[in-house]
């Protein structure tokens, strides 16, 4: 299984476990406060997980596109002032 496959399938998981909270939170499931907060927290994370697995693979679609490496730590003398 390469890379975007398996994110992929974690993405679809967090997106149907996100979408099991917002259901049940619609539909009376929640019957005191501390579990409204509880629910609410889940959702919270799973769209923060979901965000910040869609900006790791933006950078990576971004990288594999140019195909280009820079490398900032260069040992070069031009660099270097004395």
């Amino acid at each position: 299984m390469d890379e975007l496959t398996f994110m992929d399938k974690v993405r679809k998981i967090i997106k149907m476990r996100h979408d099991d909270v917002v259901s049940a939170m619609a539909s009376g499931a929640v019957d005191n406060m501390e579990k409204y907060q509880y629910m609410l927290g889940q959702v919270r994370t799973y769209q923060y997980l979901s965000q910040e697995i869609s900006s790791l693979l933006q950078k990576k679609e971004q990288n594999d596109k140019s195909g280009t490496v820079i490398n900032i730590n260069s040992k070069s003398k031009d660099w270097v002032t004395e």
